[in-house]
């Protein structure tokens, strides 16, 4: 980087944060801007708790972008001296058959992560809270846990800031258009420009950017959170979870030793509408699911919730992230439509954008995930 580049980061968020922290951090002029502020729990970054881990179950071509994430969570807590993540361990269970769970394991066997694999018996003697049926596998990635989201995404803003970042709150960015060599990001009480924009806008990806290629599916996301009747969930080994099959679920205990939460998949997640107008009001239908799945899989939690919330998450087809430069305009870098997966990879993919906006390229493999050449086949 020959001079020092002025970059807009439009949404200061789960990723936009992270982006902005690794722009700081190379000395890049940085102005943020959030429609909200660094935290919010308008969208998808809420519930005090998200699950880190090493192994990948939808695709092993995440593992060395988790490992570089994994890198810079220690480098942000370091700088920082704030505990944003905390390994506990997470149990990957599901039927051996299933792709997810074979992935998960092919990830493991390629990049040699500290695992264990747990038979039935030695599972209801550690983790007798757990229940597996015949044909499951349960595996314990090691280097796994649990991660604070509204602490990390204002701690990655505030550290920005210490670098010499902007952020300007409550402020909506309307439009972003090319401005010569560079791009002008126009608000309601007026415009800038700067060399280049990272763009991550979460579920209001198709209010700003109507035009986009790929669809982004925004869904409404629920977390709720039960107490257990027994001491099993809070143990010497508290893991986070996840279910690959038959019904796509995770959990994990909370931090305080009081409840678990639980989460569900996409498919089971019905579409938001308008993310300016999201419902928030769960019905007791909603809950059905979970209490299929406690009663199944985890029946020591108490079927009567204790905290309910509600998230929105933006989906592609594919269920890959759309990362790398908006068609049309080489000076605008996407981070949208993570899909579920993002937290956890936040502190990289906003390294990737730092790498993008100043250099145009990244050394990272991002092939797969690029808007380059992108379909959703």
């Amino acid at each position: 980087m020959s001079a020092k580049k002025r970059v807009a980061v439009v949404g200061v968020g789960t990723m936009g944060a992270q982006a902005a922290w690794r722009l700081a951090a190379r000395g890049a002029e940085v102005v943020g801007y959030d429609r909200f502020a660094p935290g919010h729990d308008r969208s998808a970054a809420g519930g005090e708790t998200r699950i880190f881990r090493s192994a990948h179950f939808e695709d092993s071509r995440y593992v060395p972008l988790l490992q570089h994430a994994d890198a810079l969570w220690e480098t942000l807590q370091h700088e920082t001296g704030r505990e944003l993540r905390r390994l506990t361990g997470c149990l990957l269970m599901g039927p051996t058959a299933h792709h997810q769970m074979a992935t998960a394991l092919q990830s493991i066997a390629e990049h040699g992560l500290d695992h264990e694999v747990l038979d039935a018996d030695a599972l209801a003697k550690r983790f007798g809270q757990f229940r597996i049926e015949d044909g499951d596998a349960a595996v314990l990635d090691r280097r796994a846990g649990f991660i604070r989201p509204e602490l990390t995404i204002q701690t990655a803003a505030r550290r920005a800031e210490e670098l010499g970042a902007r952020i300007h709150r409550y402020t909506t960015v309307r439009e972003i258009v090319p401005a010569g060599s560079g791009v002008e990001v126009r608000t309601d009480t007026g415009s800038e420009r700067f060399d280049a924009a990272v763009v991550s806008p979460g579920p209001w990806v198709n209010d700003l950017l109507p035009d986009l290629p790929w669809e982004v599916d925004v869904r409404r996301l629920l977390s709720a959170w039960y107490v257990p009747t027994t001491d099993a969930w809070f143990g010497e080994e508290r893991p986070a979870f996840i279910r690959t099959a038959p019904t796509h679920c995770y959990g994990l205990p909370s931090p305080d030793g009081v409840s678990v939460k639980l989460g569900l998949s996409r498919a089971l997640h019905r579409p938001a509408g308008d993310p300016n107008h999201l419902d928030r009001t769960v019905a007791p239908e909603e809950l059905e699911i979970f209490t299929e799945l406690m009663g199944r899989y985890m029946p020591d939690l108490n079927p009567d919730p204790v905290r309910l919330s509600v998230y929105m998450e933006g989906y592609t087809e594919s269920s890959r992230p759309l990362v790398g430069p908006l068609p049309g305009n080489s000076d605008v870098v996407l981070l949208a439509g993570f899909s579920g997966h993002g937290f956890k990879l936040s502190p990289a993919f906003g390294d990737i954008a730092a790498d993008l906006a100043l250099d145009g390229t990244s050394p990272r493999p991002i092939d797969f995930i690029s808007t380059q050449d992108r379909t959703e086949a």
